[in-house]
């Protein structure tokens, strides 16, 4: 008696409890978005362009932006040259790429080559979205070696010399969408803000390479280089960092080529 009444009194609202109207909007828009991240993932090396997801969707332009922007930010997708959407690199294990290219390990030799050369750390960083990710380190030969971040590590893209360089490499639309993405989040690193990396970027354009120091890490400076793929499209970017004792002007200038130098002599044809 007393068990037939516990089960009478037991009410299964997860299937009887009519949901809210903002519930089933929620879900609507998380099945949305997994549609067009399904269909990118399932789009070839070439990726998709945003026409063709509203194609196979039957949802409008601005709909397929919406559900790009967080995927986009989060790092499950990524763009590849201006329009085309492909996996982002939280979805490929070990930072594949293209099912075959280690970035990572292909990058590797470049670095060794740079701290050699130098004899200071270097970093090569990958973006994910509006930030960059850390994903290759190399120690050099100086006894002080600024270990600014470590592999894995993310920030928003532009605080630190790689990710500038890769941010300033990035067409104009892209490089608002970081910045205005990263705006909360800039105060944190150094009283960076908006303005300031607007500025960075502009003067990294103009020198063709990227110089950034006391934002990342107090009393550290680095110099940062983009790279490219064989397409010419920037996907990359590395790094020498150090004391700023060390980074006077003229041996920044000798570091950027140096970096220079070492990625055509390690990868001729791009990442």
């Amino acid at each position: 008696m007393a068990a037939s009444q516990a089960t009478q009194n037991v009410h299964p609202t997860d299937e009887t409890t009519p949901t809210s109207s903002s519930d089933e909007n929620g879900n609507r828009t998380l099945r949305r978005g997994l549609t067009v991240l399904d269909l990118i993932l399932h789009g070839g090396r070439e990726g998709l362009r945003v026409v063709d997801l509203c194609r196979a969707t039957g949802l409008e332009r601005a709909t397929v932006y919406r559900l790009l922007a967080p995927l986009l930010e989060l790092g499950y997708v990524a763009l590849r040259g201006r329009f085309r959407y492909v996996p982002g690199l939280r979805l490929a294990p070990a930072h594949l790429v293209d099912g075959s290219s280690n970035w990572a390990v292909r990058l590797q030799p470049v670095l060794a080559r740079v701290s050699a050369q130098g004899g200071d750390a270097s970093f090569a960083i990958v973006r994910e979205g509006a930030q960059s990710r850390c994903i290759a380190r190399q120690v050099g030969t100086h006894p002080v070696q600024i270990l600014v971040i470590q592999v894995g590590t993310a920030q928003p893209l532009g605080v630190g010399a790689a990710g500038l360089a890769l941010l300033a490499a990035l067409p104009d639309a892209e490089v608002e969408a970081c910045i205005d993405a990263n705006a909360a989040r800039l105060a944190d690193y150094g009283g960076m803000t908006p303005e300031r990396l607007r500025l960075l970027v502009r003067a990294s354009r103009e020198r063709g390479w990227a110089v950034v120091g006391n934002h990342a890490t107090r009393g550290v400076l680095a110099v940062g280089q983009a790279v490219r793929d064989a397409r010419g499209e920037p996907v990359a970017g590395i790094s020498v960092a150090t004391t700023m004792a060390r980074l006077p002007k003229a041996r920044q200038a000798l570091m950027a080529a140096v970096m220079r130098d070492a990625l055509q002599a390690e990868l001729p044809d791009g990442l």
